[in-house]
């Protein structure tokens, strides 16, 4: 097992390295770098690049020839749509539509972190036999020599409990007894696992974070981590296990039974900016469904290419589709050319 970080004040500061050196050790150093090119666009960038970031500030560097996006696409009915082609998409960049190179729509081999919650509030209300339970089910859905899978655990420090493999027989004999323990840095972990994630190839590639939905401990927001995620193309989808008692909604409810906690507001959009998805699960049948909607949206993304624009910073994004009643879900925006934050 592998301490990638403890998330502390100096990590952050050593973490603003930029530019290539990301790909080669791709831990928490992303994070700060990547908030700093977000903030350094804060004149178009959402509301959520413009929130203050960790106290160290850096340089970033870097280019793209091209942009490619993650989008899935769902009917009104909640279904996954697999048949568009590339004439039924649009891309808005900061407001104009642009010229899409390519979309990529065949079924491809996933990258998929597995991020797991250990932290003290999941001994609450049996939560962390829930998260087991649901890390079993989704282990159980990858297949072997074709996907691959990591396997982390968090609390106050991120543990690199699995490394990315084909052998996902390795993540299912991996025993998560023990009493949770520590303080949550949700977001922060979040942040670092989904820059070990934009490291792997495969076209198909998320963080699935399985947790109570509780951080007491993080330097950096929901917000921040939204923006870090989506501007690597990670997305991130959230199972947050709750007590049947605050869940009375089914199986693919979005909304827990209190709607006003900010915890989960803000994991919400997390999930919403990065192009991905949040389930609530209280029950075995909750969790099963929310991993099986999962894999299915998972194996069905389609990618879209386009050439960056042409202005340095924060570009906002909006995927669209022609056909009525399809609602596309995608990352919010992408980063071009280089930006800098002062000090």
């Amino acid at each position: 097992m592998r301490n990638i970080s403890n998330f502390t004040s100096s990590d952050l500061a050593s973490a603003l390295k930029g530019g290539e050196r990301m790909r080669q050790a791709p831990q928490l150093r992303v994070v700060g770098a990547l908030v700093a090119v977000l903030l350094a666009a804060a004149g178009t960038a959402p509301a959520w690049a413009q929130e203050t970031a960790p106290a160290d500030t850096a340089t970033f560097t870097g280019g793209v020839e091209a942009v490619t996006i993650s989008a899935s696409v769902r009917d009104r009915r909640g279904r996954v749509v697999r048949d568009l082609t590339r004439a039924q998409f649009e891309v808005v960049d900061t407001g104009r539509i642009i010229d899409i190179k390519d979309v990529y729509a065949g079924e491809s081999p996933l990258s998929l972190a597995v991020l797991l919650d250990i932290s003290g509030s999941m001994a609450v209300g049996g939560n962390i036999e829930r998260a087991r339970a649901a890390v079993a089910l989704t282990t159980r859905s990858l297949e072997a020599g074709r996907d691959e899978a990591a396997l982390y655990t968090f609390d106050s420090k991120l543990q690199e409990v699995v490394p990315f493999t084909t052998e996902v027989d390795r993540l299912r004999r991996v025993s998560l007894a023990g009493r949770p323990f520590g303080t949550t840095s949700l977001y922060d972990a979040v942040a670092a696992t989904a820059s070990q994630v934009a490291a792997r190839t495969n076209r198909h590639r998320a963080v699935l974070v399985i947790t109570d939905g509780m951080d007491t401990g993080s330097q950096l927001s929901a917000r921040h981590v939204s923006g870090i995620a989506s501007s690597i193309d990670v997305p991130v989808y959230l199972l947050v296990v709750v007590n049947p008692v605050d869940h009375p909604g089914g199986p693919l409810s979005l909304v827990p039974a209190d709607d006003g906690a900010s915890d989960t507001a803000n994991l919400a959009d997390l999930s919403r900016w990065t192009g991905g998805d949040m389930r609530i699960a209280s029950s075995p049948d909750h969790s099963s469904a929310a991993v099986r909607d999962l894999f299915t949206q998972l194996r069905h993304q389609y990618l879209i290419t386009f050439e960056p624009g042409a202005r340095a910073g924060w570009h906002p994004l909006e995927v669209r589709v022609k056909r009525r009643n399809l609602v596309v879900h995608a990352r919010s925006g992408y980063v071009a050319g280089s930006a800098r934050s002062g000090s």
